[in-house]
């Protein structure tokens, strides 16, 4: 019988550079990561791939799927719907593979509830105004979105503990190197 794969939740700020350090480590094949792949309902940013990025769904499509259940947990977040299909996650984790949420923190809340053995790890800014010069360099949205990104960060830092792991994003590469060294405890 194949061992169980484990769920493994990666959470952070709006700008803090989870993409970036993201793509230095999901690759690893010790790990086995598949990367879970959220819904939304917003829409598409410039570069943005339906299936690579998100899965875009219209407003009424994604109630629907809340309606019939498909969400391991789904949120509201600035105005549009935001969620993790719940059948990709149990597909790959019966198969032995671990899979990475990249989810915010009222998901982490639901997602722990359900597996309480998932690994949680917090990117954090060094600082606020570290964290506000990056939302301002994306240049994808307004500064009174801007604010209000940075109203929720304020909130979600607040929470980090109930993470197990905690990753100060100074550098992508050495933060990069933290969550190697957190997945090679846990996973390997």
């Amino acid at each position: 019988m194949k061992k169980r794969g484990k769920i493994i939740i990666f959470a952070g700020p709006s700008g803090v550079g989870k993409e970036t350090v993201k793509k230095l480590f999901i690759n690893d094949p010790r790990f086995k990561l598949k990367y879970s792949i959220s819904a939304t309902s917003r829409e598409k940013r410039i570069g943005e791939k339906n299936g690579d990025n998100y899965h875009f769904l219209t407003r009424s499509k994604f109630e629907n799927w809340i309606k019939k259940d498909r969400f391991l947990e789904w949120v509201t977040f600035a105005n549009n719907y935001y969620g993790t299909p719940y059948k990709f996650l149990e597909n790959h984790l019966r198969k032995g593979q671990n899979v990475l949420l990249e989810i915010d923190l009222v998901g982490v809340k639901k997602v722990i509830k359900k597996y309480p053995d998932a690994v949680t790890i917090f990117l954090l800014p060094p600082t606020i105004a570290d964290l506000e010069k990056r939302l301002l360099a994306r240049k994808t949205e307004n500064i009174t979105e801007i604010k209000k990104r940075i109203d929720i960060a304020r909130a979600e830092i607040k929470e980090k503990d109930l993470f197990k792991y905690q990753v100060i994003n100074k550098t992508p590469e050495n933060s990069a190197q933290k969550i190697i060294e957190i997945l090679k405890k846990e996973l390997l």
